[in-house]
Formats: C-alpha cells, structure tokens, sequence
C-alpha cells in the first residue's frame, strides 16, 4: 500500500508453514528518509503443532547486503558472516570493548577455547543474525595475551561469548560454554534470543509499521469522508434556501414541479449522507480497532523492555495453566522459593550452585517480598477497613466487597485465594494474623 502523503510504501508478504506457524515479513519503506523498515512477526494458528521454529532474519537482508545497499554501522560493515578479528583489526575490537566505539547494533565477540576451536556454528549465527548484529570471532588463542591487555582483563577468553549492547541500559553480557569438544547449539540459541530480544524491545515510529502505515491511510480517507459529507450537506442547504427564495416566483403549477425535483432532490442527497455516515462509522471502527492493536503492542514492548535484562536465557520450565496476576508473578514466586530454600542447603553442594546460578541470571526483584512488607505494614495495627487499608489492599491487587457481617477482599477477583476482614476487631493480634494469612495465601 502507498501512503503517499509522507512518500511511504508497506509491503506484507505471508508465509504459513505446514506446521501451524505464520511469518508475516513487513517491509515499510519512507523514500523521504531513505530508510526501510523490515519487521518480521511469527504467530500461530489455533490448532498448530508444537514444533520449533528455526529463527533467521529475512532473506531480503542477504540482497540488500549482496548489492550494497545498507549503510555501515560505524566501521563495521553489515554482512551475513563473522568477521575475523586479528592483528589487523585488534584495535576495533578492544575500542568496543573499552566502551570508546558505539555501534547501532548488537555486537557479539566469540572467543576461542584452549582447543582454538569456537563454542558454537558462527557462521549459522552471522546468517541468523544478519542485519541485526555483527558478528566477531577471534582468529587464535595467541591473541590472549594481547587482547587481555588491551582490553583491560574485560574480554571474553577460553570460549567465552560476549554480547557488547548499544543501549547502556542493555549493557553487556557474557556467556559461558560447557562443552569444550564441539558446538553448543542450546548456547548458540541464547545468543540468538539475546539478540532478538534486545531488537523486539526498541522503540520505533509508527509509521515504520505496517499497522502504523494502515492506520495513517484510514484516518487520511476519513478525514476526506468527512470533507465530502461537510460539502454534501452544505450543497443540500444551498439548494433549499434557492428553493424557498424561487417558491414566491412560481405559479402553481410550476410549483408543483419544482417541490417534486426538490423532494427527489432531498431524498438522493439524504440517501448519499447516509452511504457517507455509513463509511464513515466502519471506517472510525477500522481505526480504533488499529489504534488498540498498536496500543497493545507498544504496552507488548515497554514489557519486552521491562523484562529484557531477565529473560536472555533458554527456559529451563515451561510455563503450566496458571497465569500471572500481574508481570512477572509466577517468576517471582519460583525464584523467591529458591532463595528461601539456600539457607537449607549445604555450602558446597550442587543444587546450592544451580539455586544461586538461576536466581544471579533472572535478575529477581523480590516483587512478592515487597508486597508481602506492604500488607503486612497496613495491617499491623488493623482496627477496621479504613480509607488507607482498603487503598492499600487495591493496589496490591485485592478486590474489597462488603456484606452485612463481613469484608472480603479477594485476590484479583480469584475465589481461590481470598481474606475476610472483620468490620470490628476486638482481638489485638487480629492484623497480625490477617497479613499472615494474606501473605501465606497470595505471596
């Protein structure tokens, strides 16, 4: 489709695989700018089997990058292959790691093991990750020594993989390989989620959107709709008001006449102000319902964002029927069991290790710890639901309802997990024994 107003076309091409999933490849390019948007989505339909899909970016990047369409990140040119880094780049690559080279995209150093071998199929992750991250890889471990001091003992070594953000809020992170023989494919798909993760969690206009591009074109011919029925109804007042100041010039006869073409006059321009309202009302629907899809998706965004230090990692669980009750809950309450389970471990025992491993690369918030301080801080002294006890229980997410005896205050609306307040508490230990059962319940 053409947006012609801001000198824009979007393309949507559609691929759907045997197995259920749905690529949608966007490409939205502003030729005011000179700068296209590729956007690729995957989704699923209702009965898709559940099988992996192997992540690359669009086939049409390998073109731009073949016929030297895209312009360079800094001195690091956009390719589908790792570059090699030896004496002759040495420099580049200790200035990124210095922190005195910034690049628009992602950059992964790959480091050789004491085999000289690499961790995981570079050449697998550059296709993978072309057009959205550069690819290094060191030529030998007889680089270490040079390296480590030029980089300040901050480099990757002996098989490590580093992934150098743009972002200072996505910073920098390191990843370790356990298997010193050959690749690591469940490393190489960290790498690969990093990655596409950090991209999903970037702002972008929207009009560099397919969504954004559709809406733009539905509000222009809106406000054209609305132009021409504001036209319409003025030529229909015009016409009237030339009928009644004709009326006192016209016989009887001639008046007859003229009323009939007037009324036939009427009822054709009534009948086009409706077919105008008509469009007008799918077209407004249309629109709103684009505006609460792109909605969604910039709130979808702001969480990628949110969650983005937290979730680089390959699943170790699955998520099961329940849902979080709000961001991150589940997550929460898993890591904080681990946590209250370290001090019941011996010292130097492997489970103690995998504990502290999990709960040092989930970047746990405590959330449920937090909520748990904030009712039992509202209910300390509880001598009835006053104004602040029942603000306190909404933000926590309880919805409060009263009857002639009793207040509830249910779990974000969930039966299941449920207190019940007194209307006037004669015990003293009556807060106390309310949070602990609050915080038991929902924390």
């Amino acid at each position: 489709m053409e947006y012609l107003n801001s000198n824009i076309i979007a393309v949507r091409y559609e691929i759907k695989e045997d197995n259920g999933a749905i690529w949608d490849n966007d490409f939205v390019m502003n030729f005011s700018s000179m700068k296209m948007s590729i956007r690729l989505d995957r989704s699923y339909i209702e009965d898709a089997l559940t099988v992996r899909t192997k992540f690359s970016t669009p086939y049409f990047i390998t073109l731009l990058i073949k016929r030297g369409y895209l312009k360079p990140d800094g001195k690091l040119q956009i390719q589908n292959r790792p570059l090699i880094v030896d004496q002759n780049n040495i420099k580049l690559l200790s200035d990124i790691v210095n922190g005195h080279a910034h690049y628009r995209l992602p950059i992964i150093y790959i480091s050789k093991n004491h085999y000289n071998k690499e961790p995981v199929d570079i050449h697998s992750l550059a296709r993978s990750l072309k057009g959205i991250a550069h690819v290094l890889v060191q030529r030998s471990v007889s680089l270490n020594e040079q390296l480590t001091d030029l980089c300040r003992n901050k480099i990757e070594c002996d098989g490590e993989i580093g992934i150098y953000f743009p972002t200072r809020a996505a910073g920098h992170r390191k990843y370790f390989c356990h298997n010193p023989y050959g690749h690591d494919y469940s490393l190489l798909e960290k790498i690969i989620r990093a990655v596409t993760q950090y991209n999903n969690s970037q702002q972008i206009d929207m009009l560099f959107t397919w969504q954004g591009v559709n809406n733009a074109l539905l509000r222009e011919r809106l406000a054209k709709q609305k132009e021409e029925r504001s036209a319409a109804e003025s030529a229909r007042k015009n016409a009237e008001n030339e009928y009644l100041r004709l009326l006192g010039q016209m016989d009887e006869e001639q008046e007859k006449f003229k009323k009939k073409a007037v009324d036939d006059a009427r009822a054709e321009a009534d009948a086009l102000l409706e077919s105008f309202d008509e469009d007008i009302a799918k077209m407004q629907k249309q629109i709103d319902e684009l505006t609460r899809a792109n909605q969604a998706l910039q709130r979808e965004n702001q969480g990628l964002r949110d969650k983005f230090l937290a979730t680089g990692s390959i699943p170790i669980v699955f998520m099961g029927d329940e849902r979080d009750l709000y961001q991150g809950e589940i997550k929460d309450l898993i890591l904080s069991a681990l946590s209250d389970s370290l001090n019941n471990l011996p010292p130097k025992s492997r489970r103690k290790d995998v504990f502290k491993d999990i709960l040092r690369n989930n970047d746990y918030k405590k959330t449920s710890k937090e909520r748990a301080s904030k009712i039992k801080a509202a209910l300390k002294n509880y001598d009835g639901l006053t104004n602040k006890v029942r603000q306190t229980l909404e933000e926590l997410g309880f919805e409060v309802t009263r009857d002639d005896k009793h207040i509830k205050a249910t779990y974000y609306g969930d039966e299941r997990y449920h207190i019940t307040l007194s209307k006037s508490p004669s015990d003293i230990r009556t807060g106390k024994n309310l949070s602990s059962e609050a915080i038991n319940i929902c924390f």
